[in-house]
């Protein structure tokens, strides 16, 4: 019985990530703002898969399936990009990944070092059982909610924080999610670390007593659980309802769900492409309980922020066309003051955040993002956070689980001062 069990144990783990074999992840570094552009319409063509967005300043990471490797590496030939190889073998990145994981918990399980929530990358479970302790714990500032289930039926939960439970109106409401692109499993920390922020380690009182806090960590939970289950890269949701073609390929990239033009640019029709916008907007229960929470309190959320991996960028509307809103002034400003607080407690080795329009920054048009439709109802300040990532010098994909704390401890850092500059400007 012994040996059976450890041959199925080493079945399922040689089965693990199969989906990915032969195939590749390159590093491109484009150095013109038209190499760049090649690059998004090389991805249309080919199927790439950029883990991290290609940009001037530095290298992106992209994942090319085995049919079209040569015919990529012949196009960034012929387009002087320059090029070279991540990973041969995707599959045995992925499992040098869990590795490092495994080894990782191991390490602080020994010592018990590290706070359970911010260890590791947690499955689901474990993050909604530490928003229902804070809740549980700190009954008069903090109350978990359950707008809906998700496509699947899992709860979509999140906090919401106040010293007056939402009842002064004068107080200004920020807003953060994470995880709704599901692969991006470094968003929902940082959204986690706010909520201890907020209640076990207050070390800023004034942004507990002068504003209240929406907070929700995984937008995106039937994604999220895949990663962890199935497939790590899944990028969308889970839904099976949008298409003919839904059954063979599910989901709906949640950023291109939102209606502010929807599904003009930078989208896709095709129900098997990771920027599919979905039949109509607002098709994804996911996407309507943000709206939702933007719209009953579009009047006082003063900054919406929604995290995500990687890329080191804080980037503002309008996404679509690259034009400037009314706030442009402070949107940069704000950006900038954020983005020069998480550098002052940076690691060294960590990528420099870029600041700008998120069309001009990353040379790409798209529709239908969160940040964009959330400024286009009357929030002053919105934001996406392209998290860092350690893309070069890693034989893996995800940030080492080592980095975690450091990510969210320098991201509240820079949340501390846009927030003081949100009620300033509120």
């Amino acid at each position: 019985m012994k040996l059976l069990f450890l041959a199925s144990v080493l079945v399922l783990a040689y089965a693990k990530h199969e989906e990915y074999i032969g195939w590749k992840s390159y590093y491109v570094g484009p150095s013109t703002e038209e190499q760049v552009k090649s690059l998004h319409e090389l991805g249309t063509q080919l199927e790439l898969d950029f883990l991290s967005p290609p940009h001037v300043l530095r290298e992106a990471v992209v994942l090319v399936k085995p049919q079209y490797q040569e015919e990529f590496t012949t196009n960034l030939d012929n387009l002087e990009i320059r090029y070279r190889t991540h990973a041969e073998d995707i599959k045995s990145a992925l499992d040098y990944d869990d590795e490092v994981i495994q080894d990782w918990t191991r390490t602080i399980t020994k010592d018990g070092a590290k706070s359970m929530p911010f260890n590791n990358y947690q499955r689901l479970s474990v993050i909604y059982a530490y928003m229902a302790d804070i809740a549980a714990r700190f009954p008069r500032i903090a109350t978990l909610v359950t707008p809906a289930n998700s496509f699947q039926g899992r709860p979509i939960r999140y906090l919401r924080i106040s010293t007056t439970n939402f009842t002064d109106r004068r107080k200004p409401v920020i807003f953060l999610d994470g995880g709704i692109h599901a692969r991006e499993w470094i968003s929902p920390p940082t959204v986690i670390w706010a909520i201890r922020k907020l209640t076990e380690d207050v070390t800023e009182p004034d942004l507990l007593n002068n504003y209240d806090w929406i907070l929700f960590p995984v937008v995106n939970p039937d994604g999220y659980e895949f990663t962890f289950t199935n497939t790590r890269f899944w990028r969308k949701t889970r839904s099976t309802n949008t298409h003919a073609s839904s059954g063979l390929c599910p989901g709906v990239d949640g950023n291109r769900n939102y209606d502010f033009f929807w599904n003009t640019v930078g989208t896709s029709n095709s129900p098997c492409s990771d920027i599919y916008a979905g039949n109509r907007a607002f098709s994804e229960i996911e996407t309507r309980v943000v709206r939702d929470i933007l719209q009953t309190h579009r009047t006082r959320i003063a900054l919406y922020i929604t995290m995500h991996s990687f890329g080191s960028m804080v980037l503002y509307p309008w996404g679509h066309n690259g034009a400037l809103s009314q706030n442009g002034l402070n949107l940069h400003a704000v950006g900038v003051a954020m983005a020069e607080a998480i550098q002052r407690n940076s690691l060294s080795y960590f990528p420099r955040y870029v600041v700008g329009n998120s069309a001009l920054v990353l040379n790409y048009r798209a529709s239908g993002a969160a940040e964009d439709y959330a400024h286009l109802i009357g929030i002053p300040l919105t934001y996406t956070f392209e998290l860092p990532g350690l893309s070069g010098g890693t034989q893996g994909f995800n940030l080492n689980p080592r980095y975690i704390q450091q990510v969210c401890r320098e991201t509240w850092a820079g949340l501390i001062v846009g927030v003081r500059r949100a009620g300033q400007l509120f």
